[in-house]
């Protein structure tokens, strides 16, 4: 980190983290945040679900709610970018303070409720965004006074989709009330199915991903693998946010919402093989959850994912981190005998089970 970073993130720490996050944005967009470009090599590049990768370290999504800086965060060192999550109308989400900074946990509390302006605008800004070597993709998420949430999804699909490389059904946010109640194999089975059928319209069909929560049994894990290898999406993504509070020592450890950060790296880490196992390699998976390091990446490669994202990690490394996870990461897998990528998925998945 150079020190003009360090001195902005300094300064970022001591204000509201969600006014700094805003600032954070609106730098980017300014073009005051200096970019890393595309990190690729041949080690690095990969192919996940049909999209092309330059490096398989990716931005989770919520950090680009509403895709307004997408040139400058697909030119900032990630190898994919997901935005959102949108919904089909705009909602302001839960009332404020809804985002907490645990800096002795180097993790985070949110409990922001998909707060978005909309599929429209942010279908818009999706549409004027020149695609490129940086896949950028389109978080779905459902209102929280909506009717019919399983049927959000596909209205967020059939509008924005000509429009991203690829969708993630968002059914793991734990700060929409009873939204996780979809992940029930019954109700998943009918969400997806109603995905898939949007998606089979689409110009061009995408990839489609499933983001899960880190807070399933190994039953309902199982049920959730049978629905997915079903349905015919194209992957999965493990994990969102949790509810556990295990372990942590900031004063803010109690509040509301989903943890994110170092603590969810072992949770979810464990999800993510079990995944794996349950699969079979017959749907990647892509990891996230308290990836901050190279070495982190890469063990969730080797418990089983594809690719791997974060989007917390930036709130304690900067915005350079992205190219320095990807940068170490190809050092790290040429110093472990690993050719590329994909020869690295899996092989340490017995660690983690």
């Amino acid at each position: 980190m150079n020190p003009v970073e360090a001195a902005a993130l300094w300064l970022a720490h001591r204000m509201d983290p969600e006014r700094a996050h805003d600032l954070a944005l609106r730098g980017l967009r300014a073009g005051v945040v200096p970019l890393a470009g595309v990190v690729t090599s041949p080690r690095l590049a990969t192919r996940v679900a049909g999209l092309d990768l330059p490096n398989p370290v990716g931005l989770a999504a919520g950090f680009d709610k509403n895709a307004t800086a997408l040139g400058p965060l697909t030119r900032a060192g990630f190898g994919f970018v997901e935005v959102g999550a949108a919904t089909p109308r705009p909602q302001p989400g839960n009332p404020q303070p809804r985002l907490f900074r645990l800096t002795q946990d180097r993790a985070a509390i949110n409990r922001f409720g998909f707060n978005n302006d909309g599929m429209a605008a942010i279908g818009a800004r999706l549409a004027a965004h020149p695609r490129g070597p940086v896949p950028v993709g389109l978080n779905l998420g459902a209102n929280k006074d909506s009717p019919d949430r399983a049927a959000d999804f596909a209205r967020v699909l059939a509008h924005c989709g000509p429009h991203v490389d690829f969708a993630t059904v968002n059914v793991s946010s734990p700060n929409t009330e009873r939204l996780r109640d979809l992940q029930g194999p019954a109700a998943l089975a009918a969400l997806l199915a109603g995905v898939m059928d949007t998606r089979a319209a689409l110009p061009r069909p995408i990839p489609v991903f499933l983001k899960i929560a880190p807070d399933l049994t190994d039953e309902n894990l199982a049920a959730l693998a049978e629905v997915s290898l079903a349905s015919g999406i194209s992957g999965l993504i493990a994990t969102n946010t949790t509810l556990a509070r295990d372990g942590l020592r900031s004063p803010l450890r109690d509040q509301a919402g989903g943890l994110s950060g170092a603590p969810l790296f072992e949770r979810s880490t464990r999800v993510l093989a079990r995944l794996s196992q349950l699969t079979g390699g017959r749907l990647p998976l892509i990891g996230v959850g308290g990836v901050a390091t190279a070495d982190q990446a890469l063990q969730k490669i080797r418990a089983g994912a594809s690719a791997v994202q974060f989007y917390t990690a930036l709130v304690y490394g900067g915005l350079s981190l992205a190219a320095r996870i990807a940068r170490d990461l190809d050092d790290l897998l040429a110093r472990q005998g690993f050719a590329n990528v994909a020869q690295a998925v899996g092989t340490g998945r017995s660690d983690w089970l």
